[in-house]
């Protein structure tokens, strides 16, 4: 558990308490500017199964869930153990008050601890605030699918990003190192 700004907000893995919080926030933020298909959730069950108890860090600030960032291996191989695929959301409240970031730094501490070597995410190009925060926190742009999608009657790109989190070149290619 990590607390910052004195004590008022905490950082923490998510429990099953935080549930219906989570479903209101995704509710909330996931929208056609900010993802390719709306989330729906049949139940609390169902949501529990996409994002069982410990699969995001939450923050809580007095009391209240404001943001969290989820985190999961994107695919089942061992070859791919190294990466995690985040997605991260802050209640509208909430934005611009540095708890996105603060769930980011946490996110790269943990994630460096157990041995992570990338974080990935994906968004899409029409979000721009999303792109500018993706790129404060040091993530850079390793790929883009042009009109992937296309939402509110026009095309879409879907942008792949990443932060390596060691200096550590990569094996076999001296010129990919963390900047």
């Amino acid at each position: 558990m990590r607390h910052i700004k004195g004590d008022q907000l905490v950082i923490r893995l998510s429990e099953i308490r935080d549930a219906r919080e989570l479903i209101i926030l995704d509710n909330m933020i996931w929208t056609e500017d900010t993802t390719p298909g709306r989330l729906t959730w049949c139940s609390r069950e169902d949501y529990l199964l996409h994002a069982p108890p410990g699969s995001q860090l939450v923050a809580v600030e007095e009391g209240v869930l404001c943001g969290y960032v989820g985190f999961g291996h994107p695919t089942g191989m061992e070859s791919n153990r190294h990466v995690l695929e985040i997605n991260i959301a802050v209640h509208p409240r909430s934005q611009r008050s540095g708890i996105g970031l603060r769930l980011m730094e946490t996110m790269k501490k943990m994630a460096a601890d157990k041995g992570i070597r990338k974080l990935r995410l994906r968004v899409l190009s029409c979000n721009q605030a999303a792109l500018s925060f993706y790129t404060k926190c040091g993530f850079q742009e390793e790929g883009r699918l042009r009109d992937e999608f296309y939402l509110g009657g026009r095309y879409v790109d879907e942008v792949f990003m990443s932060y390596l989190l060691t200096r550590n070149k990569y094996p076999n290619d001296e010129r990919r190192v963390n900047r």
